[in-house]
């Protein structure tokens, strides 16, 4: 029996108002606003200095909140500014294990911010709460010390997911792999499994008894029930370069998962003896979703940001069949190694390369159509937040605020 309803579920409503966590609302790179085509190049209403991070901004209550690291200390900070005006609010710092690696040394996991709390993940595994409206630390856990795991390469990358009174994590320990901390304490609710982390972020989907949560992990997919833990099902997916770091993504009934050596499989998700389950659907190995996280446009089609290990490096824009994974089109050159795609409330899509350069384009399954450009922002790996009718979008050096209006 087919699962009928697998909307992807976060955490908060898709009110257009706030981008309150990774990936947006609903967790799926995708908003209800609608933005129109623009004639001249986007005004630019704040900026402030920001420290290093490839971690991305939040919005929510009417505040933006950043991630990053101090300059020059083994330290990170959180700060929160108005998002009208760009004035700051409140800046928080705290300490951190040292650590240094090729492409950036700041937090690379996004916040989630639910109500009056916010969370964050440091690149070390510093996980903590704080208060969303004072900044005021509620409660910290150095993840990797409590859990005996190993840091990643590139630093750990995990955007935390909330459910209900929980928050979920992929730590990456023995025996303690995914993690449900309480988010009103940060105690430990369940934790199962010995998979290493990735660098991906997990999403919670299905209904009822139907209902789980879907990491994708150093091992491959994992499908869970987010109340207890109990595992539902495992898919091997493991990159030769142990760099996994796309989110895996529901089109209809079918689950894509991604990495950069391997390719993209599609689990066609199932119900079986009352537990969720799947049956493999398509496999294409030449779906090399390295960063980027693909997004579904209606039930056919799928749009993938793929990356190469070839020198120099490149990253492409492609259209594939949602059903069979089949390639339609390619655009190369969107990017360096990224871009971002994020999907509007009339299907439109909004592409960022990692160069800074703001595409929105009208998905259509013959060609790429390109309705206007901009450039918006230097270097950036960041995902963009879309609320209010603006783009927050942060690079290696600042924090924009992008007016998309007339």
């Amino acid at each position: 029996m087919t699962l009928v309803l697998l909307l992807a579920a976060a955490t908060s409503s898709a009110s257009g108002d706030d981008w309150p966590q990774w990936l947006g609302p609903t967790r799926d790179n995708a908003t209800p606003l609608k933005v129109a085509p623009w004639k001249e190049d986007l005004k630019i209403l704040w900026k402030q200095a920001v420290g290093e991070g490839h971690s991305s901004p939040v919005v929510a209550g009417g505040k933006v909140f950043l991630h990053e690291r101090v300059k020059g200390k083994d330290e990170e900070q959180v700060a929160a500014w108005e998002a009208a005006t760009g004035k700051e609010l409140w800046r928080q710092v705290y300490p951190r294990a040292a650590f240094k690696s090729l492409f950036g040394n700041g937090p690379r996991a996004t916040p989630v911010v639910e109500g009056d709390r916010l969370y964050t993940h440091g690149v070390t595994g510093v996980l903590a709460c704080w208060d969303a409206a004072t900044g005021k630390p509620v409660w910290q856990i150095d993840t990797l010390k409590e859990f005996k795991a190993p840091n990643l390469f590139f630093g750990i990358s995990c955007s935390p997911i909330l459910e209900g009174d929980l928050l979920l994590l992929n730590v990456g320990g023995p025996g303690a792999s995914i993690v449900a901390f309480k988010k009103a304490t940060g105690e430990v609710a369940w934790k199962v499994l010995s998979d290493k982390a990735s660098y991906s972020s997990p999403i919670v989907i299905g209904q009822g008894r139907g209902r789980q949560a879907v990491f994708l992990t150093h091992d491959g997919l994992a499908g869970l029930s987010p109340a207890d833990g109990s595992v539902f099902w495992k898919f091997g997916l493991v990159d030769q370069l142990s760099e996994s770091s796309t989110t895996p993504v529901l089109a209809g009934d079918l689950l894509i998962g991604s990495s950069v050596t391997t390719g993209s499989t599609a689990l066609k998700l199932e119900v079986r003896d009352g537990k969720p389950g799947f049956t493999e659907a398509w496999k294409n190995p030449a779906l090399t979703c390295y960063i980027s996280t693909p997004v579904a446009v209606g039930r056919d089609h799928l749009y993938v940001v793929t990356g190469t290990l070839k020198k120099p490096p490149t990253a492409a824009l492609r259209c594939v069949e949602t059903a069979s994974g089949k390639e339609l089109w390619n655009l190369p050159e969107v990017g360096q190694f990224h871009a971002t795609l994020l999907r509007t409330g009339d299907d439109k899509l909004l592409l960022l390369g990692d160069g800074g350069q703001l595409s929105l384009v009208d998905p259509n399954a013959r060609e790429y159509r390109e309705l206007a450009k901009s450039k918006i922002c230097g270097f950036t790996w960041a995902h963009p937040a879309l609320a209010g009718g603006r783009l927050f979008v942060r690079d290696a050096e600042s924090l924009r605020c992008v007016s998309l209006g007339p």
